[in-house]
């Protein structure tokens, strides 16, 4: 269930979901800065393997916040959105939610046909799929991760500036629901 803000015309998300949107986003941001630029900083840091576990980590979350969105209902939609809007924030948020599922999968798939183990932090080894390495399973999984990982990164961008034309150009309460 929505609740109702301070504001007489704010009507947000519930706490819930704004919490997976939060800690998701920032896994998410992480994951799109460490897999397009994670060789040039190999020399400072190796940062695959918090890719990896990240991944795995929203994989988990984003499930579980598919399971939550299917327990409520979402605010309506703002006065100020047309029937077009609607559509495009909805195409864009379905591609967004399969994307935090699929990604982080084939990132599954082909990381666990490499030679080394899928560590969750450090703290312990996540079970690797029966893959592999050089097979065609592996190899498109590799390939589709970077391509979706790459669209995902657009469709990030095109969220947060969609959220930031509402706040500042628009000033409806879109973005404010979420926070």
């Amino acid at each position: 269930m929505a609740t109702l803000s301070g504001t007489h015309d704010l009507v947000r998300y519930n706490a819930v979901a704004r919490l997976f949107h939060a800690v998701i986003a920032a896994l998410v941001l992480f994951n799109i800065l460490t897999g397009i630029f994670g060789e040039a900083i190999e020399d400072i840091w190796q940062p695959f393997p918090a890719h990896k576990a990240t991944g795995i980590l929203i994989l988990f979350l984003s499930l579980a916040r598919l399971a939550w969105r299917f327990t409520w209902t979402m605010p309506a939609w703002p006065a100020t959105m047309g029937k077009l809007q609607q559509s495009v924030a909805r195409l864009t948020h379905g591609a967004l939610y399969a994307l935090m599922i699929v990604v982080p999968f084939t990132g599954w798939i082909f990381s666990s046909a490499g030679k080394y183990p899928l560590s969750i932090y450090g703290l312990f080894d996540w079970p690797k799929l029966p893959v592999a390495k050089g097979s065609a399973l592996a190899e498109a999984a590799h390939e589709g991760h970077e391509v979706l990982g790459f669209l995902m990164a657009g469709l990030v961008i095109l969220h947060i500036a969609a959220a930031l034309h509402h706040h500042f150009v628009i000033k409806d309460n879109v973005l404010r629901r979420m926070l």
